[in-house]
């Protein structure tokens, strides 16, 4: 099976080579490493490993705590290991049918980041769904918030549980928001929504829909 942990450390030589040693003395293989963000004396790393069907992945999560100064803020199931390079894969999709840009876009967010399901919606108050991913739900709960920049979101814990967690981000001029939602593992970190909004300016630079910036008059 594969998961995808968000790992805390200290940042300074040596800790990631601990961190690494115990992925391998406790059978998980990793293959993929993201660094989010080193600050502070900290670093947020991710990794993506193999791990056996068969044993509990709390028994990793307990190995790499028992490090000093490690601490794990998210383990969940990756479902796919991403390619050398995804979101190129969605841009030549786009490219080849942009009709489809939209619901191309929505179809391949939850895998590109690691969530449950992603949905594209219009308007505000009555907000109506106008593409969504197979494991969405048929009736979406969803915070009424038309960003104008990616954003993360907490979800109310009452109506869909302890772990939920959601980016949303605006598409283009036409007041679509796109909503990316995890229904396990850690909010969504700085780095991911910068890397989202990244991705929403090339889609829209492949389509000709980025508005071109203005042109300050030359005085003659």
């Amino acid at each position: 099976m594969l998961f995808r942990l968000r790992v805390s450390l200290p940042d300074r030589p040596g800790s990631l080579a601990r961190v690494t040693h115990t992925f391998g003395s406790a059978g998980a293989d990793v293959l993929q490493m993201t660094v989010l963000e080193r600050e502070t004396g900290r670093a947020v790393d991710e990794f993506t490993v193999a791990w056996p069907g068969d044993r509990p992945i709390g028994r990793l999560v307990e190995s790499l705590e028992g490090l000093a100064g490690v601490r794990v803020d998210g383990c969940w199931a990756a479902g796919e290991v991403p390619g050398a390079s995804p979101e190129l894969d969605v841009l030549g999709q786009i490219a080849r049918d942009p009709g489809r840009a939209v619901a191309t876009l929505v179809d391949a967010s939850p895998a590109l980041f690691h969530a449950a399901w992603a949905v594209a919606t219009r308007g505000g108050k009555p907000r109506s769904v106008v593409h969504a991913s197979w494991q969405s739900p048929g009736v979406p709960r969803l915070p009424t918030v038309t960003p104008l920049r990616p954003l993360a979101l907490a979800f109310d814990h009452d109506l869909h549980g302890p772990d939920v967690f959601g980016a949303a981000a605006p598409i283009g001029l036409s007041w679509l928001t796109l909503f990316v939602v995890r229904t396990e593992g850690p909010a969504f970190h700085r780095t991911e929504l910068e890397r989202l909004g990244r991705l929403i300016d090339v889609v829209q630079g492949v389509l000709g829909t980025r508005p071109r910036p203005t042109r300050t008059p030359q005085p003659t």
